[in-house]
């Protein structure tokens, strides 16, 4: 893509800079609130102080992740920040599904309260942007600032492709920003309490997600 070829010349900023005057109002920024997020965040802020973000709440995610959150918010008052909920409650999908689905069909249950509510926020969005670097896993490597995202219609902007792990901690410790406790306890990925664990293995960042599935993907972005 020719787009990529001329945006690999530019930092974040620029890129972030090129999709909020590309999209406007129409591109949703879904953040997960790990570290990557907290840099994000605060780089659109710079940018776009009203911006929309949205976050995928589960309804299990760790009472720290819930803290964060209140914590972004004041911290950044004009961004609209918007927990997305499941259409199904945590009762309800366990009556039709059967009881913590998570452990018998993590796909389904990551399908119901995660896929099926972005999938609602972006219809009415051209774009969104996501927090993925190259160095996170295997199938992410070959990500690009610009991505046509078939599963979702949409195209998917990834402005962080060329920060390292090390980068991002430089960025939030300069910044003095907010970030979710359990990085400290050995949790560099972080979602759903009950599928995360702290890293297996210290050299693959989301080796603590889902253990015991071979899975390593909610299914946003494959």
């Amino acid at each position: 893509m020719a787009l990529n070829q001329e945006l690999n010349a530019k930092d974040t900023l620029d890129v972030l800079k090129w999709a909020y005057s590309t999209f406007g109002d129409e591109i949703v920024y879904a953040c997960s609130f790990g570290a990557e997020g907290m840099v994000l965040i605060d780089l659109i802020s710079k940018i776009r102080k009203d911006a929309k973000v949205v976050f995928l709440d589960t309804n299990v995610h760790f009472k720290e992740t819930y803290e964060l959150i209140k914590r972004v918010q004041q911290r950044y008052p004009s961004l609209r920040i918007e927990l997305l909920q499941p259409g199904l409650s945590l009762e309800e999908q366990a009556s039709r599904y059967g009881d913590e689905l998570w452990k018998s069909k993590p796909d389904q249950c990551c399908a119901l309260r995660k896929l099926a509510p972005l999938e609602k926020a972006l219809s009415g969005a051209r774009a969104w942007i996501s927090g993925l670097r190259r160095d996170q896993s295997p199938t992410r490597k070959n990500t690009q600032y610009v991505n046509c995202d078939r599963k979702f219609s949409s195209i998917k902007i990834c402005p962080l492709i060329h920060w390292t792990w090390n980068d991002i901690w430089k960025y939030i410790t300069l910044l003095d920003l907010e970030y979710n406790e359990l990085h400290d306890k050995g949790y560099p990925s972080i979602g759903c309490e009950h599928c995360t664990l702290p890293a297996a293995n210290t050299d693959d960042m989301r080796s603590g997600r889902w253990a015991g599935f071979g899975k390593t993907e909610c299914g946003l972005h494959q």
